[in-house]
């Protein structure tokens, strides 16, 4: 399935429009990571475990939006949008686009 930010998708034609598709994914807080995290950010550097914990709340937010856009019909999204929030010492990372049918 083709995915892209952009309204279009060159060298396809959209023949249909399926409508909104979004996929989520809430991400707990871990004492251990949140701890280590802490010592990064005192001594500098990244922290690879947040990272971690975001491209695997990205990847699955994009992975429910891609399967919700199959069951409408589609078979790309486009237009597509990543938020990112903390709610209440947890991570949730949205992704939505519009399902269409490419040619």
């Amino acid at each position: 399935m083709i995915v892209t930010t952009t309204p279009t998708i060159e060298g396809h034609r959209i023949t249909a429009y399926h409508g909104v598709v979004a996929g989520e994914a809430i991400i707990g807080a871990n004492i251990v990571r949140d701890l280590f995290a802490g010592i990064t950010d005192i001594i500098g550097g990244r922290s690879g475990t947040y990272e971690k914990a975001l491209m695997q709340g990205r990847e699955t937010a994009m992975k429910e939006m891609q399967d919700r856009a199959r069951q409408i019909g589609g078979n790309a999204v486009v237009g597509i949008d990543l938020d990112y929030e903390v709610i209440n010492n947890m991570l949730m990372v949205s992704a939505s686009g519009t399902a269409v049918t490419i040619d």
